[in-house]
C-alpha cells in the first residue's frame, strides 16, 4: 500500500512539473516582448554610460518560440569626448530571434531588417573608441547565423584621430543585390573612395561567403578579394590583397602595424585570419627600387601582438626606407654640419608598446643611389620583446671581409630615451674597401666597437656613449714620400720618386670613450721608413678631431724638421695643419744644421704591431 501511494505521488509530481514546463513554454511563446522596453533602455544606458531612449518595442507576430519584434526611434547620444550629436540613430528595425536561446543568455538574431540607421564611430588620439566597453577586451567580427539581412537608407560615419582617417559611407543589404557599401574620405590627408560588396547572406547560409573590399585613391590603393568561412564572419576568412601607396606610412594607417615612411611601395599577399591569428604568405613587393618576398604571422596573446616571419630581398637600398621629405631633411643636415660616419638613423621605439616580434632577414645585394655601397649583402635577426629591440646574428659582407655583431635598443620601463648597446666587429677588410676602392694606401683592416649610451638616433647614442673603439690596419703599402713625411723627414719626402713605395707595418688606434669623448690611447702609424704617434681626442657626435702628431724616422734623415703637426676637422673631412713655427725659415736652417752635424736625434724602432693590435681589438 505504501508503495502504491509513493508511485502515485511521483506521478502527480511529474504531471505538475510537466504542467509548469508547458505553461512556461506557452508563456514564452506568447510573451509580450514590448513590456521589456524599460529594462532594455536601462541596460543600454548602463552599457554606454549615457541616456539611451527607445520610442517603442512591440511584438510583430502573436505566438511562437522565434518571435519577431519591431523597435523604433532608437537614440544613443555621442560620448562627451567624441563630440556632439548622436552615436546611433535608428528609425526602425525588426529582428527575429530564438526565445529558447535567449533563456540561455544568448541573443542570436536570425532575420534582421533595418531602416534609417545612422552610426557615427569615433576613435581619439589615444585609441579610445565610442563603441567598445571601457575595461572590456575588444572583439572581432564573430560568426553569425543570420538567415536574412535587409538594410536601407543607412549611413556610417567614421572618424579616427589616431590614424587620421575620415570616411562616410552609405550601406545597404537585400536578398537580391546582397551587401554593398560605398563612400568617400581621407587617410592622412589623401582622398580615397571605399567600397565593399558581397552576395546576400540568405544564399550562402552554411557556405563560404565571397566578398570584395577596396580603398582607392591617387596616393593609396588597397584591394582585397576573398571569402569568409560563414557570412560576415571576419574571424575566419582568407583573402588575396594587393596594395600600392606613395608611402608605406599610408598603408600603415590602414593595417596599423607600426610601419614608417618610405619611398613609393607596392605589394601583394595571401592572408588567412583565424581569430586571433593572421597568417600572411606569398608576400612580395617593391619599395622604391628595393624588392622583398617572405611570410609573416601575427597572433594576439594576452593583449599583445606576437609577430614572427622572414623577409628576403634580392636588391635593397637603405635610402628607400626614407621618404623624399626625410631624404631632404637628411641632405639639409649634411649640408649644415658636413658628412658624418655614424648614421643618424632614428631608433625611438617608445610607441611599439604592445608588439613582440622576431623577423629574420636576408639581403642578397645592397645598392646605393649615392654610388657603390661598401656593404654588399647582409643577414640577421631583428627581434623586439616588451620594448627591447635586438639586432642579432648580424653578418654584413664587404668586398673583402665582413661585419658581425649585435645591437640592442632598450626602451623598457617607460624610458623616454632608449639605451643603445653596440657590439660590432669588422674582420678581413681592407683600406681600399673602406676608402671606396683605389687609393694610394693598402692594408688589411680589422676594427671593434663596444659602446653603450642613450639616444633617439644611433648618432645621438654614440654621442652620449661610454666604451671603446679600436682600429687596426696591417701589412700594406703607401707612397715612400708620405712615409718619409710621417717621420718629419722633409728632404726624403720631397725627393721621393713617383711610384716608389714603402711598407705599412700597421696603423693602430684605440679610443677610450666617455660620454662621447674619445681619448686616444694609443695612435700609431708604423711604416718601414717612419713611426708616427698621435695624442688627443675624437669627439662624437660631431666626430671632430683634435690630434697632435709627432713623427720619427727609422733611419738617418736627410732633413728632419722638428716640431709637431695637428689633425683637425672631422673623420670624414680631416685636415692636417703644420704650425708656422715648424715651417719657418729659422727652423729649416736649424734642421739643415743638424743634418750637417749629424745631431738629428734618435731614430725609431719597429712598433709591436701584433701586441698593439691584440690590445685594441679585444
Amino acid at each position: 500500500m505504501r508503495g502504491f501511494f509513493a508511485k502515485r505521488w511521483v506521478r502527480i509530481a511529474g504531471i505538475v512539473v510537466a504542467g509548469v514546463v508547458v505553461l512556461g513554454l506557452i508563456g514564452l511563446a506568447a510573451f509580450p516582448w514590448g513590456s521589456l522596453k524599460g529594462v532594455i533602455q536601462r541596460q543600454l544606458t548602463a552599457r554606454f554610460g549615457r541616456p539611451v531612449t527607445i520610442g517603442g518595442i512591440e511584438r510583430v507576430d502573436t505566438f511562437g518560440f522565434s518571435p519577431t519584434i519591431r523597435i523604433t526611434d532608437v537614440r544613443i547620444p555621442q560620448a562627451e569626448w567624441a563630440g556632439t550629436g548622436d552615436f546611433v540613430r535608428l528609425r526602425e528595425a525588426e529582428a527575429t530571434f530564438s526565445g529558447l536561446a535567449l533563456l540561455k543568455g544568448a541573443f542570436g538574431p536570425r532575420d534582421v531588417k533595418a531602416r534609417g540607421l545612422q552610426l557615427v564611430l569615433v576613435r581619439d588620439r589615444n585609441g579610445r573608441t565610442n563603441w567598445e566597453r571601457p575595461g572590456k577586451p575588444k572583439g572581432g567580427g564573430s560568426s553569425t547565423d543570420l538567415d536574412g539581412l535587409t538594410i536601407s537608407d543607412s549611413v556610417i560615419a567614421y572618424r579616427d584621430d589616431k590614424q587620421d582617417r575620415f570616411v562616410t559611407a552609405r550601406f545597404a543589404s537585400d536578398p537580391v543585390h546582397g551587401i554593398r557599401a560605398a563612400g568617400n574620405g581621407t587617410i592622412r590627408g589623401a582622398a580615397v573612395r571605399i567600397a565593399v560588396a558581397g552576395p546576400s547572406v540568405e544564399r550562402f547560409q552554411g557556405k563560404p561567403w565571397p566578398f570584395t573590399a577596396s580603398i582607392d585613391g591617387d596616393a593609396l590603393s588597397i584591394t582585397a578579394k576573398g571569402r569568409m568561412d560563414h557570412p560576415l564572419d571576419t574571424d575566419a576568412m582568407e583573402l588575396d590583397v594587393t596594395a600600392r601607396a606613395t608611402d608605406l606610412k599610408l598603408i600603415d594607417a590602414v593595417i596599423e602595424a607600426g610601419l614608417f615612411r618610405t619611398q613609393p611601395v607596392s605589394f601583394s599577399a595571401h592572408v588567412r585570419h583565424d581569430q586571433p591569428k593572421w597568417t600572411v604568405t606569398q608576400l612580395k613587393g617593391v619599395v622604391g627600387r628595393s624588392d622583398f618576398t617572405g611570410h609573416v604571422s601575427v597572433d594576439k596573446q594576452d593583449g599583445r601582438s606576437k609577430v614572427d616571419g622572414a623577409i628576403v630581398s634580392r636588391q635593397f637600398d637603405f635610402g628607400d626606407l626614407a621618404s623624399d621629405e626625410g631624404k631632404a631633411k637628411g641632405a639639409a643636415l649634411e649640408r649644415a654640419i658636413g658628412p658624418r660616419l655614424v648614421p643618424n638613423t632614428r631608433i625611438d621605439i617608445g610607441k611599439i608598446d604592445t608588439t613582440d616580434a622576431r623577423m629574420a632577414f636576408r639581403i642578397k645585394r645592397i645598392v646605393s643611389a649615392k654610388g657603390a655601397s661598401p656593404i654588399l649583402s647582409a643577414r640577421g635577426v631583428l627581434a623586439i620583446d616588451h620594448q627591447l629591440l635586438t639586432l642579432s646574428d648580424l653578418d654584413a659582407r664587404l668586398p673583402h671581409g665582413r661585419v658581425e655583431g649585435k645591437l640592442t635598443v632598450d626602451q623598457r620601463g617607460d624610458r623616454k630615451v632608449p639605451m643603445v648597446d653596440i657590439n660590432l666587429r669588422l674582420r678581413g677588410s681592407s683600406v681600399q674597401d673602406l676608402a671606396g676602392g683605389g687609393g694610394e694606401f693598402s692594408g688589411n683592416v680589422s676594427a671593434r666597437a663596444r659602446l653603450r649610451g642613450p639616444g633617439t638616433t644611433i648618432r645621438a647614442a654614440v654621442g652620449n656613449a661610454n666604451g671603446t673603439i679600436g682600429f687596426v690596419a696591417r701589412d700594406g703599402q703607401l707612397p715612400q714620400g708620405i712615409a718619409a713625411a710621417l717621420g718629419f723627414d722633409a728632404a726624403r719626402a720631397l725627393l721621393a720618386k713617383d711610384g716608389e713605395r714603402a711598407g705599412l707595418r700597421c696603423v693602430v688606434l684605440k679610443l677610450d670613450v666617455t660620454r662621447g669623448h674619445g681619448r686616444i690611447d694609443p695612435m700609431i702609424v708604423d711604416t718601414t721608413a717612419s713611426l708616427l704617434r698621435g695624442q688627443g681626442s675624437v669627439v662624437f657626435p660631431g666626430e671632430t678631431l683634435n690630434i697632435r702628431l709627432t713623427g720619427t724616422p727609422k733611419q738617418h734623415a736627410l732633413l728632419r724638421v722638428p716640431g709637431s703637426a695637428y689633425m683637425t676637422g672631422t673623420i670624414e673631412r680631416p685636415a692636417v695643419t703644420i704650425p708656422p713655427e715648424v715651417k719657418s725659415v729659422g727652423n729649416i736652417f736649424k734642421a739643415i744644421g743638424r743634418a750637417i752635424t749629424g745631431k738629428q736625434g734618435p731614430t725609431a724602432r719597429d712598433a709591436d704591431c701584433s701586441g698593439l693590435a691584440a690590445r685594441v681589438l679585444r
